[in-house]
Order: C-alpha cells, then structure tokens, then sequence
C-alpha cells in the first residue's frame, strides 16, 4: 500500500509539473506534505519533516552552486569563455574545427550552467557555419553535447553537487571518475554521431551570429583557462594527494581543508574577480553586479534542489524508503542500472534533468546503505539516465529547435537521439568503472 502511495506521489509530481504547469518548487512542497499525510506522518511532524529535508539538502550545496554560478558567469561577462573560444578554433584549424568546437564546449561548460552556455555558444557556432559554408548540427552538435554532459556529470552544475551530497559521495573522485567517462561520452555523441546528421537542412537565423568583443577587450588565454579550470584542477589535485596515507594528521587536515569544494570555489571566485575583473580595469561594484545577477539566474534551481530534499526526507520520516528499499533489493537489476533507469523514465516524464536526478536519487537512496555500490558511480549512473531522449517536455529541446530553426521531426532525430547516445554511453562508463574499481 505505502509503495502505491509513492507512486501516486510521483505520478501526481509529474502532473502537477507537466499538465498543470505548476513551478517544481511549489509542485515538490505539494507533493511532499500531501504524500507525507498519506503515508501516516502526524500532522505536528510533516512541516518539521520538509524543513529538515531542504536543510540537510541544501547546507554546504547551496554556497557550491552560488559560487560555481558566480564564476561561470565572471567567465562568461569577462570575455574568457571567448577567447577560450578564439584560441580553440584558431588552434585546431578548419580541417579539426569540430574538434575544435567539442573541445571548447568542455572546457567552458565546467564553470557555465547549460543555457548560459548554450546562449553564448549558438552565435559562436552559426558563425562557423556561415563563415565555412559547413551544416549547422554538423558542426553545431559536438559543442552542445560536451555542455550537456558537463551538466549533466560534472559537479561544480547543480545535480551532479546535490547528488554527491545525497550519497556522501567524494566530490573529487566524482569528478575525476566523471572526466573518464564524459569524453568518450561526447566524442560518440557529439563527434560521431553528427557526422550521419550532414543532410539535415538547418537555416539559423544570421542574426544570432556572434558579436564579439574586440580582441583587445578580451583577457589572455593563460587566465582565461586558468579561471575556467582552477576548480577541476585543484579538486582533482587534492583528491590525488589524500590518498597518500604517509601525512602526518596537520597535514591531512590541511588537505581536507582545501579539499572542500565551498573552499576551492571561493578561491577560484577571488582569483576570477581579481584576474578578469579589477586586474583589467573593472570596478569591483561592477563584478559584485554580475555575481548578483548569477545568483538570481540559480535561485529557482536552489529552490527546485530544496523541494526534492523535503520529498525524500518525508520518504524517509514515514519509513516508506526501508520498504522501498526492501523491494527494489529483489530485483534482478543491478544497482547502478535501476539508479539510471529510474532518472531516465523521470526524465522522459518531466522534461527536466535536475528534477530526474534529483528525485530518482530519493527513491533510490535506501539501497545505498544495504549494497556495496560505489556511491560516485551512483550519481554518475543517475546523471546519464537524467539526460536521457529530451524531447518536447524540455526547455532544452525547444531551445536547440528554435535556435537551429528545425522541424519537430529533425530535432528529435538529432538533439534528442544525441542525449539518447550520451545517456547510453554514461551508463556503459559506469558499468565498465564498477568493475574496474
């Protein structure tokens, strides 16, 4: 009976969010307290129950994606992600010039979230087109499925952070274990898979081709990259280091101080707001405005991240996760394939990754403390399902429609199958690290 109360909280999740076009937050507050009702939690106990779960959901979460935010449209404003850009296509050549494009869609997509990358590298790729007389998903595709999987993989971006956090996973190894699978990832679906897409007619309008800034507006190539990639580098870097046993325990302390994603971000944030802010002329009340306006791009994501948190504590509170638990252990499914699958039927359902990730973590969750599984790979394994088949519940579809001024019917044929291919993919990562490891 409590397994059908769930399922009646998800279905009623899914409706509230597609049919009723209601905000996920308030969607996830609905859901949460009606559910939690449901499932026999006193009246007195369901509210303490949904502050709880955004509390513990939120915590230490919430100053990662403020930060990453914050840095990703420093990047952006500044003109680095531009000549990041500049340099890549200049460096490849015409002959590699997908390349060239997949390779700059990785590094900027680490900092930016998905749209921000999305709307500033459209103009950069119609620019191509028409300067090559090359197809636009052709050319297009690589760039946009290395910014899909860095979102959908990679912490600092909102899902891959609340899902470390969910499983108490490590970031760093999250993150390093999520590099080894997102470039095979990109290059089958962006690379490859573009290339049995050249007979599809796309006519971007010329309108939406680049306006750059002056190339001596534009910071060097040394702090651009240095900016963008801090983050990694030095998450990477200290996740190395710790595992080194032969630290005194001082500096392992240390380590694990600077360890910290929160800490590394704001280093990363002081030396962006420094190198591609104050150093080149800009005030600081100038950069302290475009941080603002960062954290009101990600308020609605905090939010959204929140609600999910309240539905999976009340999950919790009732005791329907220990039998969620209970029931998905006899299944014939390998753990890290039910997390994927899980996110990917959300996915197909709701439109939206951070959504799928988010709340197929919840219903998975139990399982993690009654089956060895690794719980870096868990929220490797949830992020591909959760960019599985984007079709026209999405944002991102529409987006990708529009901007490529494509048919219904192309658009699923070449963005939609390519997050098909990069969902496919992730999990085949997963499932080849697990066995590795």
């Amino acid at each position: 009976m409590h397994l059908l109360l769930v399922l009646f909280g998800i279905l009623l999740l899914v409706l509230l969010i597609t049919w009723g076009k209601v905000n996920a937050f308030l969607s996830f507050l609905v859901v949460s307290i009606l559910t939690g009702l449901l499932l026999g939690i006193p009246f007195d106990k369901i509210t303490g129950a949904v502050y709880k779960g955004i509390g513990d959901t939120l915590g230490q979460l919430a100053i990662v994606i403020v930060l990453g935010a914050m840095l990703g449209k420093m990047v952006a404003e500044s003109g680095a992600a531009q000549r990041i850009a500049t340099t890549m296509m200049n460096a490849f050549g015409e002959k590699y010039i997908q390349w060239a494009l997949m390779v700059t869609g990785f590094i900027i997509g680490i900092p930016l979230f998905y749209n921000v990358g999305f709307v500033l590298m459209v103009p950069l790729i119609f620019s191509v087109v028409y300067k090559y007389k090359l197809p636009a998903i052709y050319i297009g595709l690589p760039m946009l499925a290395s910014l899909s999987v860095t979102h959908g993989f990679l912490p600092p971006h909102p899902a891959p952070s609340a899902l470390v956090g969910m499983f108490h996973a490590n970031m760093g190894k999250t993150l390093m274990f999520g590099m080894v699978i997102a470039v095979p990832a990109i290059i089958v679906a962006g690379l490859f898979y573009s290339r049995t897409l050249k007979h599809i007619v796309a006519r971007p309008l010329e309108g939406l081709v680049a306006t750059e800034k002056p190339e001596d507006q534009l910071p060097g190539i040394g702090h651009s990259l240095l900016c963008a990639l801090l983050p990694v580098a030095l998450l990477m870097l200290t996740t190395v280091l710790s595992q080194k046993t032969d630290l005194p325990a001082g500096g392992q302390a240390v380590l694990g101080f600077f360890n910290d994603a929160s800490v590394i971000l704001l280093m990363a944030v002081g030396l962006a707001t420094w190198l591609l802010g104050v150093r080149r002329g800009m005030k600081l009340t100038a950069v302290m405005r475009i941080y603002e306006g960062a954290v009101k791009d990600i308020a609605m994501i905090l939010l959204i991240i929140a609600g999910a948190g309240a539905l999976k504590e009340v999950f919790s509170a009732s005791g329907v996760s220990k039998e969620i638990a209970t029931i998905l252990q006899t299944w014939p499914v390998h753990p890290l394939v039910l997390g994927w699958l899980i996110a990917a039927i959300i996915r197909v359902c709701l439109g939206s990754a951070t959504v799928a990730g988010l709340t197929a973590a919840g219903i998975i969750l139990p399982l993690m403390t009654r089956l060895h599984v690794d719980p870096n790979l868990m929220v490797l394994s949830i992020g591909a399902g959760s960019l599985f088949f984007s079709h026209v519940n999405d944002g991102g579809f529409w987006m990708f429609k529009e901007y490529f001024n494509l048919s219904i019917k192309d658009t699923i044929r070449s963005w939609s199958l390519m997050e098909t291919i990069v969902a496919l993919v992730g999990l085949a990562g997963v499932l080849l690290l697990n066995c590795l490891i």
